[in-house]
């Protein structure tokens, strides 16, 4: 089968990753006609519709989703490719969690684009999962089990939760001198399940959380602010408060840590495997983890 007239990919690569024939439109420059007539050939030469009209907007059938991630691949091949011959930065865009973004990642950056300066660097922060073949995206930092369809996923770092409070909280409550001591104390995220699994090894078979108490947070930094302020004691992990237990704004009274069962990970589209680019944040990430890991395992040996 030959390959269907460039201009029409074009035109599908911008309609399958907005979703929309009338944004498509404004980003090429054509009109929303155009638009039409170009999709309209592709799927005459493709055999099957590629799109579904919804009162909400335009759904990818099988066949365009089948077609759209190697579309947005090749489009961005050539987008490096062009730019590149022209003296251009080329861009990395990366996208993460709010936590990971603000307590790992942001002040980590700057190294990297130290190292490489031929690179300008985008962070964008969304709790939600990227999609890879509609959003402009080269790389994600995600948290779950690894196992994303048509994506290389590259572990970082386990999930590790304990708890920590505030130097006036402490004093309020303390000292704690065992596991046990912690329940009475205010908890923040008082359902997350890893507060039965930290008691629960360490040997603390009752939990006495109390019913009234739901502050709820679903970012760790936002958590950790809380504790922070001294409204409660929290699960947090370690690995995103280095300054705060170093500086003695958060306290970790003790060492034993909850793994729960899901990881943080790096993920990109296969496609892209063999971008320098790609190949080259995933270095950089994985020394900066390996250095970290280091030092956390000075700190507890300390």
């Amino acid at each position: 089968m030959e390959l269907p007239p460039l201009s029409a990919l074009r035109v599908f690569d911008a309609a399958s990753r907005q979703l929309s024939f009338t944004r498509a439109a404004e980003t090429l420059g054509m009109t929303q006609a155009a638009v039409s007539y170009q999709i309209k050939l592709l799927e005459e030469r493709l055999g099957g519709q590629l799109f579904l009209r919804k009162p909400k907007g335009l759904e990818l059938t099988e066949l365009g989703q089948r077609y759209a991630g190697p579309t947005a691949d090749a489009f961005a091949t050539l987008r490096e490719a062009f730019s590149s011959r022209h003296g251009h930065p080329e861009t990395m865009s990366i996208s993460t969690m709010i936590t990971i973004a603000s307590n790992w990642l942001s002040h980590r950056l700057g190294r990297f684009q130290f190292q490489h300066p031929e690179l300008a660097v985008r962070l964008e922060t969304d709790d939600k999962l990227v999609d890879f073949a509609r959003q402009d995206v080269d790389v994600a930092l995600r948290y779950g089990f690894g196992d994303w369809d048509g994506l290389v996923s590259q572990k970082l770092f386990d999930s590790e939760l304990t708890p920590m409070l505030s130097p006036a909280l402490l004093k309020e409550y303390g000292p704690l001198k065992g596991p046990a001591d912690v329940i009475p104390l205010p908890w923040l995220n008082n359902t997350h399940r890893g507060w039965d699994g930290w008691l629960r090894q360490n040997n603390v078979a009752e939990l006495a959380c109390a019913p009234t108490r739901r502050l709820e947070f679903e970012a760790q930094s936002h958590l950790g602010r809380a504790a922070l302020a001294g409204e409660g004691i929290a699960l947090l992990n370690p690995r995103f408060f280095r300054l705060e237990l170093a500086t003695g704004t958060l306290v970790q009274p003790f060492k034993s840590v909850w793994r729960g069962e899901k990881s943080y990970w790096l993920v990109y589209p296969h496609a892209r495997r063999n971008r320098p680019a790609i190949k080259a944040f995933q270095r950089f990430v994985l020394d900066e983890v390996a250095a970290e890991d280091s030092a956390l395992d000075q700190a507890g040996a300390a």
